[in-house]
């Protein structure tokens, strides 16, 4: 086992700026990790990750995996309830007009913190970048069962989302740590197939507290389960990262300098002014679409064009920063211009594009369209998940055994989606058997569940271990720009076409009533099936879908030019990590 060579603490990111750092596979993958040596010229925490997978055993390993799970169990369920439980803790604010806001505002800080975590993750390391996620999620979900007002609920939200979305996040990291690329598909799919349980779980769980003890227990309850389970992961690798240093494998850090030359330090390790750019970039360029609509101007608000001209220019300020400017890149430009991390993020953010347009008002349909109830409609909706879980599982175990990974997405998961949305076109309408629709979604969780792991293992694919945190957090983003632009279509199409849609086929006796049918399902739903005026609802939302659904099917086009884009990587070939790994 090699040793870590102090002389080069001062540059683990791989190079001065990063430019030339020959861990990014432009050609192809070409990690040049032949031995068990640990990578001299990796970040301090990518190189204490390679330590203890070189000192480790298979059982530590195995038993890692098994904590994940179990993890990713309690977290995905929680989420779940939690989310049930959240539209109680708001109720006594519901008149608030800070109350949307504060979602929005926390949803995005959320999303745009694994920009962060990724640096923290590299620079300080794995278990400590998760350690933060737990406190902040505790801390979040212990805010959330005792707040009392608006200002502690909207801190909450903050803390919960950026503790949420880091778990999830440093869990990932954890799992490409200690896998190699042919097996990575596989063990991502394993570590998101407790979905296919703790679906059907939330409900009742978020009932029980609901009819029992009350909402605030429901909450603490988690704040206490969360930690518990969560925190042996975090000792596990803490454990495995002190015998790696007592085995000279890791040499404790050196000093820096003073205060002032360690800010300076760590300022040009996390590549701050760089970070700063792209995340305040990413914020202002999300959040005009989830509050345009609190606006009385809407997009011609002059706050909503300030906000998307300030996050556009942003962003190109932060591609220019980094190509030119930054001492140490926040992710090398040759990387970030490679083609297979191009097209993976096209994919991605078209694929979330394409679902938040044809899925914000899918349960709305099924209850006022196809007569079913609360119950049964989130059983046709959960189909995805289910599904998707379940064949991302088959899909990681043909890339283990073939090596490839664009055919599958590129011949069945981009096809495949757009046949399902395509046929919804017409299968999603009034007096069209539920069967159609049911088939549709399954089409559409088996693509979805392929696409996800290919689009990952391409992105992964593109660089070395050096760079799999930043490119995850990338890809990660832009799904969350794809989803914001979806949501704003749908809401687009949806408030152009239905109420015209409603005064053009409800009866002369309800159009008095159009503005309350138009605004609540409750009203929606208070006519009885069969009546003229349920009739002329379904109608008007047939017609709604079918726009949704062209645009939808439309957006996809760019998933088959994004797949495209990608190198023809065989990931039998290429050796990542090190170590004792999966």
């Amino acid at each position: 086992m090699a040793t870590i060579d102090d002389s080069k603490h001062g540059h683990l990111d791989g190079g001065e700026s990063g430019k030339d750092n020959p861990d990014i596979n432009i050609g192809g993958p070409q990690d040049s990790d032949l031995d068990d040596g640990i990578n001299s010229s990796a970040q301090a925490g990518v190189q204490n990750i390679e330590a203890i997978t070189s000192v480790w055993t298979k059982h530590a390993l195995y038993t890692a995996f098994a904590m994940i799970w179990v993890i990713y169990f309690v977290d995905t369920m929680q989420q779940g309830a939690t989310g049930t439980l959240t539209p109680w803790v708001t109720s006594a604010f519901q008149e608030h007009s800070l109350t949307p806001t504060v979602n929005v505002i926390s949803s995005i800080i959320g999303g745009v913190w694994k920009l962060t975590l990724a640096k923290i993750l590299d620079i300080f390391g794995r278990p400590q970048g998760y350690l933060i996620s737990i406190m902040f999620t505790t801390l979040g979900l212990i805010m959330m069962a005792a707040c009392k007002n608006v200002e502690t609920y909207a801190a909450a939200q903050v803390f919960y989302w950026v503790g949420y979305n880091g778990l999830d996040y440093a869990l990932s990291i954890f799992l490409a740590d200690t896998t190699s690329l042919r097996n990575r598909g596989l063990i991502f799919a394993y570590s998101s197939s407790p979905y296919i349980i703790t679906t059907w779980l939330s409900g009742p769980i978020s009932q029980a507290f609901l009819e029992g003890p009350g909402f605030r227990w429901g909450f603490g309850s988690f704040a206490i389960i969360t930690p518990v389970i969560t925190s042996p992961l975090f000792f596990l690798f803490m454990y495995y990262n002190k015998k790696a240093k007592k085995l000279g494998v890791i040499r404790p850090r050196e000093r820096v300098g003073n205060f002032y030359e360690t800010v300076i330090h760590y300022g040009r390790e996390f590549d701050i002014i760089g970070l700063l750019i792209l995340s305040g970039g990413l914020a202002m360029f999300l959040l005009p679409f989830n509050i345009y609509s609190y606006q009385e101007d809407g997009w011609k608000s002059s706050l909503i064009i300030g906000l998307l001209v300030g996050g556009v220019v942003a962003l190109i300020v932060f591609g220019i920063w980094e190509r030119f400017f930054a001492p140490i890149t926040f992710i090398p430009y040759s990387l970030l211009m490679d083609r297979t991390v191009i097209g993976a993020n096209i994919l991605a953010a078209s694929v979330f594009v394409s679902y938040y347009i044809w899925d914000s008002y899918f349960l709305s349909f099924l209850q006022v369209v196809n007569g079913l109830d609360v119950t049964e409609s989130s059983y046709v909706a959960q189909i995805y998940s289910v599904g998707s879980c379940f064949w991302a599982i088959l899909v990681g175990l043909i890339i283990r055994y073939t090596g490839k990974f664009k055919a599958v997405c590129l011949y069945f998961g981009v096809p495949v989606t757009i046949l399902g949305v395509g046929l919804m076109i017409h299968f999603r309408q009034p007096d069209v058997n539920i069967g159609y629709i049911i088939m549709c979604q399954i089409f559409i969780a088996f693509a979805g569940g392929t696409i996800v792991i290919c689009e990952q293992t391409a992105v992964m694919a593109a660089t070395s271990h050096q760079y799999v945190a930043v490119v995850l957090a990338i890809e990660a983003m832009a799904s969350s720009i794809g989803g914001a632009i979806g949501l704003t279509v749908s809401a687009a199409v949806w408030q152009a076409v239905f109420p015209k849609k409603l005064a053009a086929y409800l009866p002369e006796s309800e159009l008095g009533n159009l503005t309350t049918i138009y605004g609540s399902l409750e009203a929606q739903l208070s006519y009885p099936m069969g009546s003229p005026a349920r009739i002329a609802i379904q109608k008007a939302y047939g017609d709604s879908q079918k726009m949704m659904l062209i645009a939808a099917t439309a957006v996809l086009s760019l998933a088959v030019v994004g797949t495209m884009m990608w190198r023809d990587i065989d990931v039998r070939k290429h050796k990542q990590v090190k170590g004792t790994v999966f």
